[in-house]
């Protein structure tokens, strides 16, 4: 597995490890976040911005579609970070608050968004340290 697979991995998985204990030790205020942030289109326009460069960086550093589930999960990761910062752009003002809270429902599900988050960053952090010791013993 390359060094840059197994970065990637410790990475994105802490952050989601984070991300997540916090949106759950904080349902209300990241609810409230989040429907603030869609609408409100500078900021969008900023998240968009960042995600996209996020996940371009991902997508450019690693686009690998073999090797096991890890690489490809990351690469996925990559591709869905883009893709989601393209929606941030290009969505309108008015279609933003649709799209996130109405069609997405992320109040409603907010707990399987949430947990979907928490076990992504437990196995991709389990992954990338494990990973390092298979390669320290060999």
């Amino acid at each position: 597995m390359s060094t840059r697979t197994i970065f990637l991995s410790r990475l994105l998985g802490l952050y989601c490890l984070i991300a997540a204990l916090s949106m759950l030790s904080h349902k209300e205020s990241t609810v409230a976040t989040v429907i603030a942030m869609v609408h409100d289109a500078p900021l969008l326009f900023f998240v968009g911005i960042v995600t996209v460069a996020a996940g371009l960086a991902i997508v450019l550093l690693h686009n690998i579609w073999s090797g096991g589930a890890l690489p490809i999960i990351i690469t996925l990761l990559g591709w869905l970070a883009l893709l989601k910062g393209l929606f941030f752009l290009f969505l309108t003002p008015a279609a933003a608050p649709d799209f996130y809270l109405g069609t997405l429902h992320y109040a409603q599900y907010f707990y399987f968004y949430a947990s979907f988050t928490l076990v992504l960053g437990a196995y991709l952090t389990y992954s990338g340290f494990a990973s390092i010791s298979r390669i320290a013993k060999s």
